[in-house]
């Protein structure tokens, strides 16, 4: 690859991967909301029912599980994404 397309392949991957690394951090921050708003939504249910089993129901809603199955496809997107531009990145290197 001729370094011009390379800049550009760089150019490229670096939207991709900062796109992959905000939808990461975004899911992160939503994890703790959903987490709370669910302990919530438990703990009105029934005053006398512990934070600890709160916290337990919270964490097997599925609500929070699909965020936590998102959470780990943003992860495995960033990750790809980072490789593939260090990758380009050592292309460059090498001219």
């Amino acid at each position: 690859m001729k370094p011009l397309e390379r800049i550009a392949q760089l150019h490229q991957l670096s939207k991709v991967f900062a796109k992959a690394k905000a939808e990461t951090e975004y899911l992160k921050h939503f994890r703790k909301s959903q987490l709370a708003i669910l302990k919530g939504k438990y703990q009105a249910e029934d005053s006398k029912r512990s934070n600890a089993a709160c916290d337990d129901l919270a964490r097997a809603d599925e609500s929070y599980l699909s965020v936590i199955k998102a959470l780990q496809i943003a992860i495995e997107t960033s990750e790809a994404a980072f490789w593939e531009l260090s990758i380009s990145k050592a292309g460059i290197q090498i001219w």
